[in-house]
């Protein structure tokens, strides 16, 4: 049985953003939780598909691959896969859905630094042969007068006296117990009590930094790259974010990509598409290739040239070139011309099988104009 699509299970477009996400899964937790349907089955077995799917996309990664190449991306056992997680009660889903309203949460708010995104364009012949960028890019980097710290060299932070370095505060209200991030240390559990005169206590300054970024050869249009740890510094030496390099392919003025095949239009006059001949055309490597013209060849042939189309993602054979044939009407004829064009025309007119397309077409055309004229009653 094919598995579903993972935006179809959470009942979200593909466009959905992170809160989008999230406000579906909690509402289908909710609903399918096996602690709130013991015994059944059915709503056990959609509490393990909503997990999966919640899985792959609230991670911008694991979404990604999952744009690009469906399921078959974790085929083998990789992320996101069924059986990938585990539930023990319907306690653990409430507290992570939402542990920063009602009591019970026991996870710190993360210093982690946010992730970054970068647009990388680059031409076709690049994303053939692959190429090495030098990219610069705005950031927060951990400040080099406090080392991270928040605190002035020497100092130490020290642990908050409202939330005891829990980072959190409960208080009661009737029968519930509200517990929230600590307001004093935002959730870190210490307070700074002599910030660092550089960041003010940050941690992270604001920088331009110049990376180095591979790009492989057979890159596709809208293909997402991750640099771990490129991203944004943490808040007071905590984890850094990651960079997403989102690569755009530009159009190319002779190829049109599909794949890892191309396709170019080659136009070629009216007398070598009617007696042959051969005809050069550019390749994505840059070097000409003479391709031969069969005669009586007609409009919208496609000439196939194996191997000579783009790179495979991650090695692999190349794809294939096909080169279509537009077959050019002369313009602006001479005197000469016109006479030399009326005599072959005379001449097709006495013999037949010169225009096999045209007779054929307009063969048809008699026959629908003689059904007409004998109207709805006619012989079947």
């Amino acid at each position: 049985m094919a598995k579903r699509d993972y935006y179809e299970i959470l009942g979200i477009a593909r466009g959905a953003d992170d809160a989008e996400i999230k406000r579906a899964y909690r509402r289908l937790a909710m609903q399918y939780h096996p602690d709130r349907n013991p015994g059944d089955s059915t709503a056990e077995a959609r509490f393990k598909e909503v997990n999966e799917a919640y899985e792959v996309l609230r991670d911008p990664q694991k979404r990604g691959l999952y744009d690009q190449f469906g399921h078959g991306a974790f085929e083998g056992g990789q992320g996101g896969g069924r059986g990938g997680f585990d539930f023990t009660s319907f306690a653990d889903v409430f507290d992570d859905l939402f542990g920063d309203f009602v009591g019970g949460g026991r996870r710190r708010p993360s210093n982690r630094g946010a992730d970054l995104r970068y647009n990388l364009e680059i031409t076709l012949d690049e994303a053939f042969s692959g190429k090495k960028a030098q990219i610069r890019v705005p950031s927060s980097v951990a400040c080099e007068a406090c080392g991270g710290s928040g605190s002035e060299a020497g100092a130490e932070p020290v642990t908050c006296t409202t939330c005891r370095g829990a980072g959190r505060v409960r208080s009661q209200q009737g029968f519930f117990t509200v517990e929230r991030t600590c307001p004093t240390c935002q959730g870190s559990g210490r307070v700074i009590k002599n910030p660092c005169r550089v960041c003010a206590g940050a941690g992270r300054v604001q920088r331009e930094r110049t990376l180095a970024v591979n790009i492989p050869p057979g890159v596709e249009d809208g293909t997402r790259i991750r640099l771990s740890g490129e991203g944004e510094a943490g808040l007071r030496g905590g984890q850094p974010g990651d960079l997403y390099i989102f690569v755009t392919v530009a159009p190319h003025r002779f190829f049109r990509r599909d794949g890892q095949n191309l396709f170019c239009r080659v136009p070629i006059p009216m007398t070598r598409a009617a007696l042959g001949g051969e005809v050069e055309v550019p390749t994505i490597e840059g070097r000409p290739v003479k391709v031969p013209i069969p005669a009586g060849i007609q409009s919208g042939r496609q000439l196939r040239l194996r191997g000579q189309g783009m790179t495979e993602l991650h090695g692999g054979a190349r794809g294939d070139l096909f080169v279509e044939i537009v077959v050019e009407t002369p313009q602006n004829l001479t005197k000469r011309q016109e006479e030399l064009l009326r005599e072959f025309e005379r001449a097709g007119d006495e013999v037949n099988g010169h225009h096999p397309e045209s007779e054929g077409f307009f063969a048809k055309v008699k026959e629908f104009w003689d059904e007409l004229r004998e109207g709805p009653g006619r012989p079947q």
